[in-house]
């Protein structure tokens, strides 16, 4: 039997294949998922997300299982620990940024109730369905993460460029950007 038709940019290798037909546009509703998406999102920068994901089980480990409370009680002697992990991108700014966008999502939560309630009024609760035919037909920003990139930063949220956003939220499922050829698009 022939695999269904996927978006290219998934490649052959089996974890990205999983992570493309199981999460990549899903969304999103839980906090520690939330999280662990923002996390994984902003080590990313610069790099491969399929370097990260086969990174993700030492940013489990590494990040508390990604519980945002326990990770913004991180010290500086946990950074320089950190930096010492060949499991993680060894990335100071990187590993200082997930202990204060814990800081701040935590903040976001006081605030909305809910991480999830904060990303999802972004879209008013339904997620932004494209009909790209090619990769080219995919942005790497939009209006709309643009402004959320500005509302986040202003919050106290670093590597949440507009970029990095737009990525968060085709993970996320705030935005399906699969193409109308894949099997995963609606």
């Amino acid at each position: 039997m022939a695999d269904p038709a996927r978006c290219p940019w998934c490649g052959t290798d089996p974890l990205y294949v999983a992570y493309h037909d199981t999460e990549w546009g899903v969304p999103v509703h839980d906090d520690r998922t939330w999280f662990e998406f923002l996390t994984l999102e902003g080590a990313q920068a610069g790099l491969s997300w399929l370097t990260i994901l086969r990174k993700r089980e030492n940013y489990r480990r590494a990040f508390a299982d990604f519980d945002p409370q326990k990770v913004a009680r991180y010290t500086p002697a946990r950074v320089e620990k950190l930096m010492q992990d060949p499991g993680i991108v060894r990335n100071r700014l990187k590993i200082e940024s997930t202990i204060s966008n814990a800081k701040a999502f935590l903040a976001v939560q006081k605030e909305f109730g809910s991480f999830d309630a904060y990303m999802w009024q972004w879209v008013d609760g339904t997620p932004i369905v494209n009909r790209p035919r090619t990769l080219k037909d995919v942005p790497a920003s939009t209006p709309l993460s643009d402004r959320i990139s500005k509302d986040m930063k202003k919050r106290g949220f670093r590597f949440v460029g507009s970029t990095i956003i737009y990525a968060h939220m085709q993970a996320t499922g705030l935005v399906n950007d699969h193409l109308v050829s894949c099997h995963r698009h609606p």
